[in-house]
């Protein structure tokens, strides 16, 4: 009798190389994909040269310049700041010595590393990736299995092909029902975080199966995955269906003819067994699903859009009660007061969470026909000059434009204080991306994350508000 295999234990199994131990927990895994960028790599290329190691597959390593970059609306090669002029130059060194294609600011290619890996065909359902940044967990949309890494682990791969894997425990979130108008799927996954807390799926590598998930697009699918690592998990998957394969045919490192029709019935046995068992389980339900707002400093804080910021008082564990009362100070936020109606002095739309031109359609909806109010700093920030280029043809720069928002070229932009896109002390964002800790966006600033649409919503009202009625207005 066969053994019944989650689609996780069927991606590491047809990734062994050796097994490291008498019980299969720790594997030497071969590795099909990687992206580099230019601020998590130098190291590993550094130590490269040291040892005088080559990379054993270039073809198989994309390189994205994507964290340093300016995103301001007039491209240059140009960097910010000498450190990420640096880190930029020592980038294209590296690349260019050991043979891997490079998308640069001025590639017409160029953007932020998982948009572009998805975009251009070049994760494929079954494949496992690993790569320098915690959010490669967004591959798991396609059906692959990708999980961040470190440096040591970046030069190790380059080197062989392989990392040494130890095997995770598995976690099946199953979201039952049909979404309400307005939903989205970054409020599915913001409520699973509030739902399990921060380390909620830590030690375990999720699947999310369910109703809602089979509705979803890809472009949605991608976001769920992106922050499935905001609970803690090492990797988030879905299996493959029909919407990923149109997602993928004609991309550009996507296989052609027979080679695709062979690689389509590979894919199709691509899902968890009938009668496999998980270490963990989790059940939503989409009806008690609303759009969602952070409050606090970790993803897991968060209400939804009717509700109220929580009291410290009423949480019984220590711990817990201490790390909202820090973050409560550190947001400016009272006790019981509602979340709607917080006023904010900027809105970003971007990022590998919420960057692409499904989020852009969406946020557009919102806008059009309506100005940013007083006092607010809109921004979009496409997540690929692809995504860039679709959004133009399509009018919707000048939707943007026309309402104030500022219409910017491709990077990781405000997402993280780490270009020339940065909040000042105390400037509250309603934002799109994946992370809202203490000075993520800039020293002492202060990040909601919440959908595209919600922060559209929230850029023409000066404030936190509800989504809906102004797509209900439409």
């Amino acid at each position: 009798m066969n053994e019944q295999k989650t689609l996780y234990r069927k991606l590491v199994d047809s990734h062994v190389v050796r097994e490291l131990d008498a019980q299969g927990a720790s594997v030497l895994l071969y590795i099909d994909r990687t992206v580099l960028n230019e601020y998590t790599s130098p190291q590993a290329f550094s130590g490269l040269r040291e040892h005088g190691r080559t990379v054993w597959r270039p073809t198989a390593a994309l390189g994205t310049v994507d964290h340093v970059n300016s995103t301001r609306p007039d491209r240059t090669a140009e960097m910010p700041d000498p450190g990420g002029a640096e880190q930029s130059r020592y980038f294209a060194h590296n690349c260019k010595d050991f043979g891997i294609e490079l998308y640069d600011v001025l590639h017409p290619m160029q953007g932020i590393e998982h948009v572009v890996m998805t975009e251009s065909g070049r994760i494929l359902p079954g494949m496992v990736v690993a790569a320098g940044d915690s959010h490669t967990t967004s591959y798991g949309a396609l059906g692959a299995l990708g999980f961040g890494i470190g440096t040591s682990d970046i030069e190790h791969y380059l080197a062989t092909q392989t990392l040494v894997y130890k095997r995770l425990r598995t976690l099946r979130v199953t979201v039952s029902g049909t979404l309400g108008a307005g939903v989205r799927s970054k409020d599915v996954i913001i409520e699973l975080i509030r739902k399990i807390g921060a380390s909620g799926a830590t030690g375990y590598v999720m699947e999310l199966a369910g109703e809602v998930i089979d509705q979803l697009s890809v472009e949605a699918r991608l976001t769920l995955c992106n922050m499935a690592v905001e609970a803690g998990a090492r990797g988030a998957i879905i299996a493959p269906d029909q919407k990923v394969f149109s997602y993928l045919a004609g991309t550009a490192h996507a296989p052609k003819g027979q080679m695709w029709q062979a690689a389509l019935a590979h894919w199709e046995t691509l899902r968890t067994d009938p009668g496999a068992v998980f270490d963990r389980e989790v059940h939503l339900q989409a009806d008690d699903i609303a759009p969602m707002v952070t409050w606090g400093t970790s993803p897991d804080q968060a209400v939804a859009i009717g509700g109220h910021v929580p009291d410290p008082e009423h949480e019984a564990d220590l711990a817990r009660r201490q790390d909202m009362m820090r973050a409560l100070g550190y947001m400016g936020l009272r006790p019981g007061t509602p979340i709607a109606g917080t006023p904010i002095s900027h809105a970003f739309i971007g990022s590998c969470t919420n960057a692409r031109i499904e989020d852009l359609r969406d946020a557009a909806r919102i806008v059009k026909g309506r100005k940013v109010a007083p006092g607010v700093r809109g921004i979009i920030v496409p997540g690929s000059t692809r995504v860039r280029e679709a959004a133009a043809s399509e009018g919707l720069d000048r939707i943007f434009c026309d309402a104030g928002f500022e219409w910017r070229q491709s990077g990781c932009s405000m997402c993280l204080a780490m270009n020339d896109d940065v909040l000042g002390p105390q400037d509250r964002c309603a934002s799109s991306t994946n992370r809202n800790f203490e000075g993520r966006q800039g020293s002492g600033a202060r990040t909601h994350l919440m959908s595209p649409a919600m922060v559209a919503a929230a850029a023409v009202a000066g404030r936190i508000v509800d989504s809906r009625p102004y797509a209900e207005e439409e």
